[in-house]
């Protein structure tokens, strides 16, 4: 596979993202994707997407850095959002936050079979004035 066509079906796959696609996720996720060491499963995978999206209404992935080196896909991405209080354990006060994710794509036959993500947890921490 071409970077350049990771980099696309990478593209289309955030794009699913943002619409809330959830009857396509499969055509970009394996059945048996592995998150962060944990099989998950497409439908464990698209569970966790959902509530990401519950616990952050107005969440929106925009990538910032992408590189493809096949079959792998890096990717920051870049968040601007309202969490709910509670988020990744953190007392939220309603207040809008940014920060970024850093996090690396498994793909075969031109769908995601592992994902490794870190969120800059710290980076939100600081603008709650911890």
């Amino acid at each position: 596979m071409e970077s350049t066509t990771l980099a696309d079906l990478y593209r289309a796959y955030i794009a699913c993202l943002n619409r809330q696609d959830w009857s396509e996720l499969g055509r970009h996720v394996d059945e048996e994707v592995v998150h962060n060491g944990r099989r998950l499963g497409l439908s464990g995978y698209r569970g966790m997407l959902v509530k990401d999206f519950e616990d952050i209404p107005d969440l929106a992935f925009h990538i910032e850095f992408l590189v493809c080196e096949p079959p792998l896909v890096a990717a920051r991405l870049a968040f601007d959002c309202t969490p709910k209080p509670g988020f990744l354990g953190l007392k939220l006060d309603g207040r809008k936050v940014a920060f970024t994710e850093n996090v690396f794509y498994a793909f075969k036959a031109e769908k995601i079979v592992s994902v490794w993500s870190v969120i800059d947890k710290a980076a939100i921490e600081a603008q709650l004035g911890r």
